[in-house]
């Protein structure tokens, strides 16, 4: 059956082609490259990506080949000259069964000795700050440091499997401290600063760190931020602490102990005089297990205590190797940018960018301080070559008035990556038409349960409107109806039916994996359910439609909310909006909330014309029994819509851990609303 969809995943096309590569591109292309070496390797006949796609998830002539799929995922590793040990034939376990796979047991390897292949003169991390504050980190002063704070690390007593917590914002130390830390075989996680006390308790409470990381400022939209009393009260109340090392922002060296009420048996260290005290000698590299911690990251936490996602070095460092040499075409020596801050995996998934040889460009601060040209000045200025960042942003620069192609040439700019919620075709049309005309515009999905993508782009294929090009390599990508059958040109769940590397490891703290097995499998029988609702288009391509959870089904008919914020967010009027389902008479009701421009009102005239365009552009189904106005939006430290706690808040439900949100104050605004009370 799979193998038939995946055969039509790529007939003919129907949406509007918005960009193809030139003859040029796709023959210089890493990914044409690649195609080249497993057919002279494997003696295969691969002629074009859609081959190279089944052949990657075992479909061959043989039907589910599994011997390919091994194949696929071992010449990653062996293709990019990945360093590792090997101590026997390279073989995945169980490699049909989502609950027993093994990854590559004879593997070992380092993770930090994979980013830091090079050693030279050549830029290996670029920083501005929303101020302009800015520091650069040649690969040779990234070893130095890196060497530096294993020295450290060691000296304070850090080793294998202990944990390290980082409390802090997108700069350079943040990723040598890392990579230090990681070279050790030590498990990492991170929060930024922008999370309060409780949120940042309720994750790195449950791990128990060794050693706290953190910033003694961060800067946002124009504010300098610096509170050392949250910074105290999470201290104290993180019981297993030995040790803390702070960071000096802006690079003044400053002892900020004295601030902290710190117990006497907890140590405090400074990070310039750490690299002042330590000279540099060679960095150790000891070798891993594939699947050795590597990150513990977390759920969103918008429904309970933050799960504990505990993520391997292997299938980290493979899955994004490949991501971004094959579906992003990341060359060394390119500068390589993802507005991202800490407390989202797109940090994970930049710092991977290293193992490339690329240059990493971070920016810390708002995109929007002191204007929206901001982040192009800095893509433009820098010679960013990818430029990633999220759905929302491409929507605000649209609505913002503001033609970056106007005032910059970004001459350099090749990839747009886009994600963190559907991106529109507006958004498309916006990017293409007052961006850049001659871009691969690479919508992604994934997420932090498998800190990569399931969906993304194609460097080789074409751009179609409102659609992400291609599944990932190696993931058997699928849209399941409600019997659970594979369907194509139909919406339904998104599913993945064969394992991946980058699938977590375990959960922290849950022995038995009732946790983790019932957050991915419940609902069908070895196969990975990512609660996202999409649809797998004629052209290959997939849409997503929102989050299966906020679907809404006034009269037992799904609708994806992707629909509804498509056509309400082109209303002038209107910055942003978020759509739930009430229970009302034995059945749901539509419910929509606008936050409109701070000179606009919601007149009855505007909302009759937004009910007439969701009726006319989408169905009757899709028209709100309520449109009401509000101030803000919940949402997410990582910028998405919280639609789960607007449902629960108007259907009178509790709101579990608001502390996980950014801006949890603002339900007061959905609650005992006079439009929908419950009669």
């Amino acid at each position: 059956m799979f193998k038939s969809h995946c055969i039509q995943m790529f007939n003919s096309v129907e949406s509007e082609c918005l960009w193809e590569p030139s003859a040029e591109k796709i023959k210089s292309a890493n990914l044409t490259l690649y195609r080249n070496y497993l057919n002279q390797k494997y003696n295969l006949k691969l002629t074009n990506f859609k081959d190279l796609y089944l052949w990657s998830i075992g479909e061959t002539e043989n039907n589910k080949d599994y011997h390919s799929v091994v194949l696929f995922w071992q010449s990653i590793l062996e293709y990019n000259n990945i360093i590792h040990d090997n101590f026997g034939e390279y073989n995945v376990l169980n490699i049909d069964n989502f609950k027993k796979v093994e990854w590559f047991p004879s593997v070992k390897l380092n993770f930090t000795q994979n980013l830091l292949k090079k050693n030279d003169t050549d830029l290996a991390i670029v920083f501005r700050g929303e101020n302009l504050f800015e520091k650069k980190l040649t690969w040779s002063e990234l070893n130095i440091h890196v060497s530096k704070m294993q020295q450290f690390l060691i000296s304070i007593g850090i080793q294998k499997n202990d944990c390290v917590a980082f409390y802090v914002p997108n700069i350079p130390e943040t990723i040598t401290i890392f990579l230090a830390a990681a070279s050790l075989g030590a498990v990492c996680s991170f929060c930024s600063p922008d999370f309060g006390v409780q949120g940042v308790l309720d994750r790195f409470g449950q791990i128990e760190p060794k050693l706290l990381v953190y910033s003694d400022s961060s800067i946002y939209n124009g504010k300098i931020i610096q509170d050392f009393k949250k910074l105290s009260e999470i201290v104290s109340n993180l019981k297993s602490l030995k040790n803390i090392l702070e960071i000096n922002y802006f690079n003044k060296e400053t002892d900020n102990s004295d601030k902290l009420n710190l117990q006497k048996d907890l140590k405090y260290s400074n990070y310039l005089s750490t690299v002042k005290k330590f000279e540099y000698k060679e960095i150790l590299f000891p070798k891993f297990a594939f699947n050795h911690p590597l990150f513990i990251m977390y759920s969103s936490g918008t429904t309970g205590i933050p799960k504990c996602i505990v993520h391997g070095t292997g299938g980290t460092l493979i899955q994004h190797i490949k991501e971004h040499k094959l579906h992003c075409d990341f060359k060394e020596g390119d500068n390589v940018f993802y507005y991202t801050t800490c407390g989202w995996m797109m940090w994970q998934w930049l710092v991977s960018a290293l193992a490339s040889n690329c240059t990493i460009m971070l920016y810390d601060g708002s995109p929007f301080s002191p204007s929206p040209e901001i982040l192009f000045d800095y893509i433009d200025t820098e010679k960013i070559r990818f430029f990633g960042t999220s759905a929302k942003y491409i929507d605000a620069i649209k609505k913002s008035n503001f033609i970056p192609k106007k005032k910059y040439s970004l001459n350099k700019l090749d990839i747009i990556g886009s994600t963190g919620s559907p991106l529109h075709d507006e958004s498309f049309e916006f990017v293409y038409q007052n961006i850049k005309k001659d871009v691969c515009l690479s919508s992604l999905s994934g997420g932090t349960d498998i800190i990569s993508c399931f969906v993304l782009g194609n460097p080789i294929g074409k751009v179609f409107k409102g659609e992400i090009q291609t599944p990932g390599l190696g993931m058997r990508v699928e849209i399941f109806n409600d019997l659970g059958k594979s369907v194509k040109g139909e919406q339904g769940e998104l599913v993945c039916t064969l394992p991946f590397p980058s699938q977590p490891i375990y959960f922290w703290n849950d022995p038995n994996n009732l946790k983790f097995y019932g957050s991915y499998f419940n609902k069908y029988n070895n196969v990975w359910q990512h609660g996202d609702w999409a649809e797998i288009k004629s052209s290959g391509g997939i849409v997503i439609y929102g989050r299966s959870d906020a679907t809404l089904n006034p009269g037992g008919v799904r609708i994806g909310t992707s629909d509804i914020y498509r056509q309400v967010e082109q209303f002038e009027e209107i910055l942003e909006c978020i759509a739930v389902e009430q229970k009302w008479q034995n059945d749901t009701r539509v419910i929509l909330f606008v936050k409109l421009k701070i000179d606009k009102d919601l007149t009855s005239s505007l909302v009759s014309e937004i009910k007439n365009k969701l009726k006319i552009n989408c169905s009757p189904r899709h028209v709100p029994a309520k449109i009401i106005s509000v101030p803000d939006i919940p949402r997410t430290r990582s910028g998405k819509i919280v639609e789960t706690a607007v449902k629960s808040v108007i259907n009178g439900l509790e709101v579990k851990n608001k502390e996980a949100m950014a801006n949890p104050e603002v339900l007061t605004y959905y609650e005992n609303h006079p439009e929908l009370r419950l009669e």
